[in-house]
């Protein structure tokens, strides 16, 4: 058997042994209980010492696009089979890397903190809440790049949200 025809037999087993499980995978990653079809994604509210004023609705909709994009889930306003809450519970800026030879910053460091509780309603047990932080460096003034900064974070901290939920990670 060459490796082109073991690899396609290997797949159409793995395939059938997952339709086989009751669970439905994606090819992200992801696995969605079997009989969940909503989510519900409520706002997060900015309690961080620092506010950014429109962190709060940019980190919530990242989220939503996330699981809308990753899964075959469909978006309703309360009572989702899975419900995602929390708030941003911090926002800093902090030096990474000092200049040689001075005092001043030669990197920065955006580090956002998010507080998740996801409440799993077709498997509970898979409910959790947990925090999860993300962070970006970057050279330079942060007024310039803020906005593309926060963007890259919210994609890291939703991508880690998304697999905790759905791929036990």
């Amino acid at each position: 058997m060459t490796a082109k025809r073991f690899l396609v037999a290997l797949a159409s087993a793995v395939i059938v042994f997952i339709q086989a499980c009751g669970v439905k995978y994606g090819f992200t990653g992801g696995s969605i209980p079997e009989g969940m079809k909503t989510y519900t994604v409520e706002f997060f509210e900015n309690t961080a010492p620092i506010v950014y004023p429109t962190l709060s609705q940019s980190f919530t909709e990242a989220l939503k696009d996330r699981i809308r994009n990753q899964s075959s889930l469909s978006q309703v306003s309360a009572d989702g089979d899975a419900i995602f809450e929390g708030r941003i519970t911090g926002y800093s800026i902090t030096s990474a890397a000092v200049e040689a030879g001075t005092d001043r910053a030669a990197l920065n460091r955006l580090t956002i903190t998010v507080s998740v509780r996801y409440t799993n309603n077709i498997k509970p047990e898979d409910s959790f809440e947990q925090q999860f932080s993300r962070f970006k460096d970057f050279a330079g003034t942060v007024q310039s790049q803020e906005e593309a900064l926060i963007r890259d974070i919210n994609e890291m901290l939703t991508e880690d949200i998304f697999n905790r939920a759905f791929a036990n990670w």
